[in-house]
Parts: C-alpha cells; structure tokens; sequence
C-alpha cells in the first residue's frame, strides 16, 4: 500500500493502492508512519508524498466498517492523528503533490505537509454531509483559517467540493498546477530544496508553527528571528552561504540541523 524510495537524499512515500483511490485503512496509516520512520533515519533532506492513480487520497477506507461498532476515535485520535503529527515534525522540508480526491483523511496528509502543489481538477473539501459524520484530520482548522467561518460552514453543509485551482485562488494551498506537469514540477523543486541549508529551513518552518499555533505577534516572532539567526551564525551552511555569495559561486550547504 505504501511505498518508499529513496534517491539522492530525497525520500518519495507513495500511497499506491489506486483501485480505492489511496482509501487509507489502519494498517495503511501505519506504514505510512514506518515510512517517514525510515525516511528520517535515513537522513534524507526532503521528502515527497504523492498518491498513485487518479486521486491522491479518498481518506478513510470505509468499504468494511461496520457503523454499529464503529470507533472513529479510535481511528482517528489514536491512529491518524499521531501519524500527521510524525508528519509535520519530519526533519527536513516536505512536499505533497495532490491529484484528484484530496478528502478527510487525505486532506489531513496534506495539512501536516509543509508545502502542498496541487492539480487544477483536484477535489477538495468536506463530503461528510453524505455520510452523517463530520470533517476531521484538522480540515476544520485549515478552512476555519484560510477561509473564513462562513465559507468552512457552507462547503460543510453542502459537500461541494472545491477545484485545486479555486483551493489556490483561496489561499488554501500553495500552486495550482495542469495535472500532466504536476508531479514533474513537484519532483524539481523538492530536488532543489534538498540540495538547500536543511537547518535554516527547519527554523524557519518553527517560526511559521508558532505564529500559526501560538498567535505570536510581530515583535515576538521578530525576537524568534533574531535568536534563530543568531544561532545560525555557528552553522557550517551559514558560513558557506556567505564564503558562496562572495566568491559568488553556488553554495554546497550539508543541511546540518539546529540542536535543539
């Protein structure tokens, strides 16, 4: 179901069952944890996930749940949930490329990505209204954010669902791409960033978490910013970056972390 590969530093997790759309049962979710697992212990300097066939996730593979006996929390608080937090804390930059369904479970995969290109026909949002279940994997939170109440509130009662072209316009995720060009677009820019000064992206992907997470303000994350750069001064890429830009050169930045 869920493959790793592992080139030139960049991991590539694939969720691979197209029959069901990338459905993500419990044993799924849990490769797909053991694969960014072995991904960071492997020291890999970015990651792409990306789902094979027409959709990227469908979410929840439902097709043998019995609702009688049914325990979504335990689905999803115990077995999702840690999983996208796994996700968010890889050690190094990630990437999705999402291609037609991007829904409940899969759009959680997305949220806990750092960077999300997306095809113009994707189909995002919440289908839920069909089910007599609600939004989860922190779909509420995203659209809540970028959206605003009304609009989350009326793709959750309608079960419309949104283009990957109108979820860029809205702001829900970085770049709409044609689907023909998606994955070979996605491919170069995660080549580029593995090659990059992996610490100094860390840091900064920290600072965007705490002002997301923990409202800071202006001069508080300004603080951050200093302290971090401060820190970064003793880095081996921080010192390349600068030996490169004077010899003007491309740096070979090593992607050394931060301790924490």
């Amino acid at each position: 179901m869920i493959t790793l590969d592992i080139t030139d530093n960049i991991a590539e997790v694939t969720l691979n069952a197209p029959e069901k759309m990338n459905a993500l049962d419990e044993q799924a979710v849990a490769e797909l944890g053991q694969a960014y697992t072995d991904a960071a212990e492997a020291g890999v300097r970015a990651l792409l996930l990306r789902g094979e066939g027409r959709g990227f996730s469908a979410g929840r593979d439902i097709s043998n749940v019995d609702p009688a006996d049914d325990d979504a929390y335990d689905y999803l608080g115990k077995i999702v949930t840690p999983v996208l937090r796994q996700m968010a804390e890889f050690p190094a930059p990630t990437f999705a490329a999402v291609q037609g369904a991007c829904l409940g479970v899969g759009l959680g995969l997305a949220i806990a990505t750092d960077v999300v290109y997306v095809a113009n026909d994707a189909k995002i949002g919440s289908p839920f209204a069909n089910l007599g279940a609600t939004l989860d994997s922190g779909g509420h939170a995203l659209f809540t954010e970028r959206l605003g109440a009304h609009r989350t509130l009326d793709l959750i009662y309608t079960a419309e669902l949104m283009s990957g072209e109108d979820a860029v316009a809205q702001g829900l995720f970085s770049r709409a791409v044609p689907k023909d060009e998606l994955l070979e677009f996605t491919r170069e820019r995660v080549a580029k960033v593995a090659e990059g000064a992996t610490g100094a992206f860390m840091a900064s992907r920290k600072l965007v978490a705490a002002i997301r997470d923990e409202r800071i303000g202006l001069w508080e994350s300004m603080e951050q910013e200093n302290l971090t750069q401060g820190q970064l001064c003793s880095t081996d890429d921080y010192a390349e970056g600068f030996a490169a830009f004077q010899a003007k050169r491309k740096p070979n930045f090593t992607g050394t972390l931060l301790q924490n």
